[in-house]
């Protein structure tokens, strides 16, 4: 697969590799595309623009 590409501190891709191989995943890729589509998938449901903003506050990934 050749897309984009994101860049990860060493120490959360080293993390996403020790989780990703003790949870069977075929590759690191495999493991991140599947956080991210379950993380995606609790802020989907949002009614408005608004609605996700507060919900990724609340997460903490924006402040």
């Amino acid at each position: 697969m050749f897309g984009p590409r994101i860049k990860l501190d060493k120490v959360l891709l080293s993390r996403a590799k020790r989780y990703a191989d003790l949870a069977g995943y075929s590759s690191v890729s495999e493991f991140v595309t599947h956080v991210l589509e379950k993380e995606l998938a609790k802020i989907d449901d949002s009614d408005s623009e608004e609605d996700i903003k507060k919900k990724l506050k609340g997460l903490g990934y924006i402040s």
